[in-house]
């Protein structure tokens, strides 16, 4: 005898689609505008520059084609949709952020040895209006990114991006003020070297989801010993405790009830608990009689 405790509601990142889609949109429009600019003035800081917001754009697109798809009505095929598409893109944009802090370093160790001559002025002026870009995108995302772990992971390179801007303003003044070329390949690796641990935590958490593992902080043993605890049960046996996707935790369970006990009301007890006290809203628990004899199948 069982129940499944479900819910139908959408993801957090389908409630933030709309700021997605805007700061997507301003992103790729000023990339064009960097580009067009660094090739136009010669400036390697502003097509590096570029290349660093066409890593954002790439990743606002994945982020924002996970959640559209992740939208789209199951098949018989897919019983739990397409939710695990947000995490497969946070872990996507975990690996770009690396290739790009990689590419940062390689190119500050490349800038020491010999520095090219960068424009001050015109690099400040893209650079400006570079960093209120991303001041716009990063504010539409960071409500977002505290419920999506996909929606992070485009916070994140808007975030880096952000500080990319600074450094490079930074640069540009210190380069029209004194000429020293090498603040530009020093701020670089600074930004490279920011970037890391973060896309190293954003990486571990879509691979912690995407192995099944218990969420974080909970403890699974402790869970069977409260959930054995509860009034009318006599056992615990087969609990498995995972995230389906950003703020999506699931369980399954197997409680074998005590003699004359209430199945409905043990049930009921048993999915109040996961639910409050672990977030869990997504249950499956099958209830069964103390005489019942499973055959228990580790997994």
């Amino acid at each position: 005898m069982g129940h499944d405790h479900g819910h139908g509601a959408v993801t957090a990142g389908a409630r933030h689609r709309k700021p997605l889609l805007i700061a997507f949109g301003l992103t790729a429009t000023y990339m064009v505008v960097e580009l067009i600019a660094g090739i136009v003035t010669g400036s390697l800081a502003l097509l590096s520059d570029a290349a660093h917001m066409g890593t954002d754009v790439l990743g606002l697109g994945m982020a924002l084609a996970a959640i559209t798809l992740a939208q789209r009505k199951n098949d018989s095929q897919r019983t739990f949709g397409a939710y695990r598409l947000e995490v497969l893109a946070a872990l996507a944009n975990g690996v770009l952020l690396f290739a790009v802090a990689a590419y940062v370093l390689y190119e500050a160790v490349q800038r020491f040895s010999a520095p090219p001559e960068i424009p001050g002025i015109p690099l400040m002026v893209v650079a400006v209006i570079g960093l209120i870009v991303n001041i716009i995108s990063f504010r539409l995302l960071q409500a977002g990114a505290k419920e999506s772990l996909n929606l992070k992971g485009a916070y994140l390179e808007v975030f880096a991006d952000m500080l990319g801007s600074v450094g490079v303003i930074v640069a540009a003044i210190i380069i029209y003020t004194t000429g020293w070329q090498y603040a530009d390949p020093i701020i670089g690796a600074g930004i490279g070297l920011f970037i890391l641990p973060r896309t190293w935590k954003l990486t571990g958490q879509a691979l912690r989801i995407l192995m099944e593992a218990a969420p974080p902080g909970v403890d699974v043993e402790q869970v069977k010993a409260q959930i054995a605890e509860i009034d009318g049960v006599a056992e615990v046996h087969d609990l498995h405790l995972w995230t389906l996707t950003s703020g999506l935790e699931t369980a399954t369970g197997h409680v074998v009830l005590e003699d004359e006990s209430q199945l409905h009301d043990v049930l009921d007890r048993v999915l109040h608990f996961l639910e409050t006290e672990y977030h869990v809203t997504h249950a499956t628990i099958q209830c069964e009689p103390r005489a019942h004899q499973d055959q228990e199948t580790p997994i």
